[in-house]
């Protein structure tokens, strides 16, 4: 799985690629700051089935902290995007097909509307224009890939074929594009669409292949005019969340250090080194009223992503069902993301190959019944595969 940041300059992208990774990207306030995608490793937060076991969990590809189990996602960020940048403005299309795997998007726009859709300082500007910008850059560098094949397309009896294989490397499926074709009602044999139904095709393929987040960044800045702001992004658009990525950034960077002892998604933090400077008292004091109740959103949004948008559930396979764990004795060794409505054949193979081909059954392993391997997974399931491989 991949997230892709994109967004206009200037929106605080890195700083929330920072946060969410504890990786110190390259952040200034002038457009292309980021010149090639940063990519790195951030977690959605769940509860760990440690504690309605009374265990202690031993992890393997995730991390567990007081019992909330962070499992690690792939995200990437990209460089602002500007107006034009489908034909080539700015860095155009490399930042564009830098998107092209990704599996859903973050639209990071400025809530507090202190800059414009190019990245200049301004003041009340209307984050909803960002995201159209945006939008509609993207549809037109999607539009852009088609109408240059369309002459090949319009060869083929079958236009579906014909789409995807050209599409395919978007992690885009044959599915997804008969979906949009039906709903759009387009001719799928030897298409040969006009500019404004082959736009239309992008618009809707993105939408479906590609769900998108808005992420109203910057709450901090001026709360009373990013509550408005928020609001109407959420009267104009389906799916939008707050969030301060300084803010996180900040409380993560001050937990590393061991000025505080903090969590991502926690709504307070404790001060553990009472010999900080007045200013960094100040500063603490703000940032622990700003997320007294709510947190800095953060960690909401990129649950909001998975679990919402991509409609991922975590799911825990153990060997040893009487114990949870692993073969080697790990409790809860490891949390995998799988989406909604996947069996325990599915979770066998993406165990391995040789263990799915060879399962015979599975096995829930705290009700301790057995479980045919077309059985659909539920959210938190502790599952045991029996197969006739080798391990």
């Amino acid at each position: 799985m991949l997230i892709g940041i994109i967004g206009a300059p200037n929106k605080g992208k890195s700083t929330l690629f920072s946060a969410l990774t504890m990786h110190d990207a390259q952040v200034a306030d002038y457009p292309f700051t980021t010149i090639d995608p940063n990519k790195g490793l951030t977690y959605v937060a769940v509860e760990c089935p440690e504690k309605r076991l009374g265990t202690k969990c031993n992890p393997r590809n995730s991390l567990c902290v007081e019992g909330t189990r962070y499992v690690p996602v792939n995200i990437v960020d990209v460089a602002g995007l500007v107006e034009g940048a489908s034909e080539g403005k700015g860095m155009g299309n490399q930042f564009l097909n830098d998107l092209s795997i990704a599996d859903a998007l973050m639209l990071v726009v400025d809530a507090s509307g202190r800059t414009d859709s190019s990245g200049n300082p301004c003041s009340n500007c209307n984050p909803v224009d960002d995201v159209n910008m945006v939008n509609d850059e993207l549809h037109k560098w999607l539009a852009g890939i088609i109408k240059k094949h369309i002459k090949a397309i319009s060869r083929r009896e079958d236009g579906i074929d014909a789409l995807y294989e050209i599409l395919t490397g978007m992690k885009i499926t044959r599915a997804e594009i008969e979906d949009t074709i039906n709903e759009l009602k387009l001719s799928s044999s030897r298409i040969n669409w006009d500019d404004a139904q082959i736009y239309k095709f992008a618009e809707k393929l993105i939408e479906i292949s590609k769900p998108v987040l808005v992420v109203a960044n910057k709450y901090d800045l001026d709360t009373a005019t990013a509550k408005a702001n928020v609001e109407s992004l959420k009267e104009n658009f389906k799916d939008v969340e707050w969030c301060s990525a300084v803010i996180e950034y900040a409380l993560r960077k001050a937990n590393e250090k061991g000025v505080i002892k903090y969590s991502p998604g926690m709504k307070s933090f404790e001060i553990l080194n009472s010999e900080i400077s007045e200013d960094q008292k100040k500063a603490l004091s703000f940032m622990a009223n700003f997320i007294k109740g709510e947190g800095t959103h953060v960690q909401d949004v990129i649950n909001y992503i998975v679990f919402k948008l991509l409609k991922e559930i975590v799911v825990y396979p153990v060997e040893d069902e009487n114990k949870f764990a692993d073969h080697f004795g790990n409790v809860l060794p490891d949390a995998i993301l799988v989406p909604e409505g996947s069996t325990a054949y599915d979770l066998a193979m993406k165990i391995h190959t040789d263990i799915g081909n060879n399962m015979l059954y599975a096995v829930d392993a705290v009700k301790k019944v057995r479980l045919a391997k077309n059985y659909v997974l539920k959210d938190g399931d502790i599952i045991k595969i029996v197969s006739a491989a080798k391990r």
